[in-house]
């Protein structure tokens, strides 16, 4: 994928490395910290293949939910840091702005 060079994923790491337990982000707003404006999906992809040793699961989908495929993990962890969603999603409160 373009976009996907070393310094992107180290930027991308140390966006997410740097929420703390108990809050969340979004693909977009880690996107736009790290300097690379709406590729959300690049965020994904780079959580996905480089992002066992970050704290992805702390990333939502801009609605507030978790991924699909990794919502059941993703939720679980998320609840062992306090935060609770609502029917599988983040309650808008608790959205960062």
């Amino acid at each position: 994928m373009a976009g996907m060079d070393e310094a992107t994923v180290e930027r991308v790491r140390a966006v997410v490395l740097a929420i703390p337990p108990g809050e969340t982000s979004t693909y977009g707003e880690v996107a736009e910290r790290a300097g690379i404006p709406g590729r959300s999906r690049l965020v994904g992809r780079i959580l996905a293949e480089d992002g066992h040793d970050v704290p992805w699961h702390r990333v939502l989908r801009a609605n507030g939910t978790c991924a699909p495929h990794i919502a059941t993990e993703q939720s679980a962890r998320l609840r062992g840091e306090g935060i609770l969603l609502v029917d599988g999603r983040l309650p808008r409160e608790h959205r960062r702005r």
